[in-house]
């Protein structure tokens, strides 16, 4: 396949998109497998993280692959895509400081604006009608915890920092 037209969507390393993930067995059972709401894509990173497991993702030509649509859309628009992502977020747990800020840089991306207004909207509303939420309050504290280190050091080096954090979970041998 050509790639040489493909456009990256601006997506994090720091997690691997819902349809090109591998899970060791073990890593899989403990964090209790799939979440059914959305964001268990996001969810199911953070509690790997969280408990001491590597989630990353890595651009390699040979395993690129095409959406049959846009990210962050739907079957029905862009709206309700963005929307949704917003319900996503507030129902993982995000802070909203963290979500305005990934409001404000998604606006700058396709549907330039409004995409970023349709996650403010989505999380907000939300909020406001107390929808309930991931109900594992830890899991939240740490998502927290690791949105502040990437508003402050930005994502890369707060990434780098947790996993080297969480090596000695999953690698006994370093200290």
């Amino acid at each position: 396949m050509d790639t040489t037209g493909l456009v990256s969507e601006k997506t994090g390393d720091e997690n691997s998109v819902g349809m090109t993930k591998f899970y060791r067995r073990a890593c899989f059972r403990q964090i209790g497998g799939f979440v059914r709401e959305v964001m268990w894509d996001g969810i199911d990173g953070h509690r790997c993280r969280q408990l001491g497991w590597i989630a990353i993702s890595w651009d390699d030509p040979e395993l690129r692959f095409v959406h049959l649509r846009p990210m962050g859309t739907s079957q029905k628009s862009w709206w309700t895509g963005r929307v949704r992502h917003g319900y996503g977020q507030y129902f993982m747990g995000t802070a909203p400081v963290y979500l305005l800020a990934s409001a404000v840089y998604r606006m700058s991306r396709p549907p330039i604006v409004f995409g970023g207004l349709g996650m403010a909207h989505g999380y907000f509303r939300s909020m406001l009608r107390r929808v309930p939420r991931y109900g594992d309050g830890e899991f939240r504290r740490f998502l927290r915890r690791y949105q502040w280190a990437c508003l402050l050091k930005g994502k890369a080096r707060a990434t780098d920092e947790l996993n080297t954090r969480q090596a000695p979970v999953w690698n006994p041998l370093r200290s």
